[in-house]
């Protein structure tokens, strides 16, 4: 499978919708206060949105407990209303991605309705049942709650029952072989949901849990069939769509047919040792522990590149590895970071290989907000899903609604779009100077080469291409540094560092970024 070469320059927006832009009033995100705002993020820089989950839903996972596959949940809107946001991005050079829930839906879609009866019917084998509802010794299957004598596994929370694609090692009798008539149904049934919104106007699709689909799949062999299938089938038809994972392994991901896989911290130590690191513990809004990007300066860089070098390794010639500023389920990369740090992290993250992701806000500094009651399955993430800023007043010019769906910072210093777009030194515009240095640059797009220079403090890479060669420091740490370099021809950004001939010396919370 090629690489598709739109990819080289795109970079993501992450938007939640319910808490975006609300444009009617009733106190939840919709695709009309997207479209609404598609000026302002085309204006940022960025050409691509990633949607989380807009059908109907019975929001216990908010939206990730589908009811209808091929209807927008009305509190967002219409499928009319996806078409002419569709159509409005396109108009701006935005390309617009949908989550697909390939794994589970809803108890309450009509499918589990009908696989639920006692009676054989076509959806009988459309999720996976045990043969009897005493048959529940695995702690995924829920028992005791149709009149079908079966317990039905979960993907997740016990609402989202998971879909039969499946099982690559047979176990039990009702366990489905891959190639079983209703398996394959799943699959043609899941291929018909991404024709459906292709075909209304989606670039492409970030699938939830792509890996869970085949069960009972040690070594991944099942599922990478599976999704080489889907995905070559699929872009036969559609051959500029974009297949997203969230996967979390990128060398099995790109060779399973998807174009990106995220970098996160499901299943790789080196997200967390970056930013949000495993053994660290939450004291009131400081966050102590041994990441890199802490101006404490306990990290080790290496920690992140022993693992990212061999996945990049792998799959730069196929696909691309995502790192994201944070998306819905984790806490907010602000959490315990002033400004100037999290300036620092952003060079990192805009300047390096593979596609770029920012999850919404976070190009203001949003903060993750602590002690929300749960809404909608969020637990504790509920915090990083509060209302985009937008302005001073009512709810932060998120909506005019007495009843947001979530509360909006109350701080008197609350980041917002407007205050920060006044101030040439603010966190946005910073990220939007990064957008237009990395698409302005060839070297620092995704296809652009990348070797370390330097680990430790400061850490120094190198981008390139046939064009160029680009170099790029950050110091995270609040201690000043100092390092051998090459000589620089020409600064394109800086703060706190600079090179004297061959001597590259900076400031605590400084970076560079320069052609050598």
């Amino acid at each position: 499978m090629s690489k598709l070469v739109w990819l080289d320059k795109a970079v993501f927006y992450n938007i939640y919708p319910q808490s975006f832009y609300d444009s009617n009033g009733d106190g939840i995100g919709d695709l009309n206060g997207i479209a609404e705002k598609l000026d302002y993020i085309k204006e940022m820089g960025f050409n691509a949105i990633w949607l989380n989950p807009i059908y109907d839903s019975t929001f216990r996972d908010a939206g990730y407990d589908v009811t209808d596959f091929y209807k927008v949940a009305p509190r967002y809107g219409t499928n009319d209303d996806f078409k002419n946001l569709a159509s409005e991005a396109k108009k701006r050079g935005i390309k617009v991605v949908l989550d697909l829930l390939a794994g589970h839906t809803s108890l309450e879609c009509e499918w589990f309705k009908q696989s639920s009866k006692a009676e054989k019917n076509k959806y009988s084998n459309r999720y996976i049942w045990s043969d009897s509802v005493w048959d529940n010794g695995d702690d995924t299957l829920i028992g005791g709650y149709s009149e079908r004598d079966g317990c039905y596994m979960k993907n997740f929370f016990y609402c989202q029952p998971a879909l039969n694609y499946g099982f690559k090692n047979i176990e039990k009798s009702w366990q489905l072989p891959m190639n079983h008539p209703d398996c394959l149904a799943t699959r043609e049934e899941l291929l018909n949901i991404m024709r459906f919104w292709s075909k209304l106007g989606a670039d492409g699709f970030r699938v939830d849990m792509a890996a869970s689909l085949i069960k009972n799949d040690p070594n991944s062999e099942g599922i990478v069939e599976l999704w080489n299938d889907i995905s070559g089938r699929f872009k036969k038809e559609f051959p500029e769509s974009v297949l997203i994972s969230e996967w979390c392994y990128p060398k099995t991901a790109i060779e399973a047919g998807f174009d990106i896989d995220f970098l996160l911290h499901f299943r790789m130590k080196s997200y967390t040792t970056l930013f949000r690191y495993e053994k660290g513990t939450n004291q009131g809004k400081q966050w102590i522990g041994n990441s890199y990007f802490r101006a404490a300066g306990q990290g080790d860089i290496n920690e992140f590149l022993d693992e990212y070098l061999d996945h990049y390794e792998n799959t730069k010639e196929k696909g691309y590895i995502s790192i994201p500023t944070g998306n819905h389920d984790m806490q907010r990369i602000s959490l315990g970071r002033s400004t100037d740090e999290l300036k620092i992290a952003y060079t990192f993250l805009l300047t390096m290989p593979g596609v770029p992701f920012v999850y919404y806000g976070d190009e203001i500094g949003m903060k993750n907000i602590d002690g929300l009651p749960s809404k909608e399955g969020g637990y504790n993430r509920t915090g990083a899903r509060t209302p985009m800023q937008w302005a001073k007043g009512k709810n932060l010019g998120f909506s005019n609604s007495d009843t947001p769906y979530l509360p909006t910072d109350n701080a008197e210093d609350a980041p917002t779009v407007e205050d920060q777009l006044k101030n040439e030194n603010s966190l946005l515009n910073h990220v939007r100077n990064l957008i237009k240095i990395r698409c302005t640059h060839s070297a620092l797009c995704a296809d652009g080469g990348f070797e370390t220079f330097r680990t430790g403090y400061p850490f120094i890479y190198k981008r390139f291409d046939e064009n160029e060669t680009l170099y790029v420091a950050v110091n995270p740490s609040k201690g000043a540094v100092k390092a051998d370099v090459h000589e620089a021809k020409e600064i394109l950004l800086a703060h706190g560092m600079e090179i004297n001939e061959k001597k590259l010396t900076g400031n605590g919370l400084s970076y560079i970024i320069y052609k050598g």
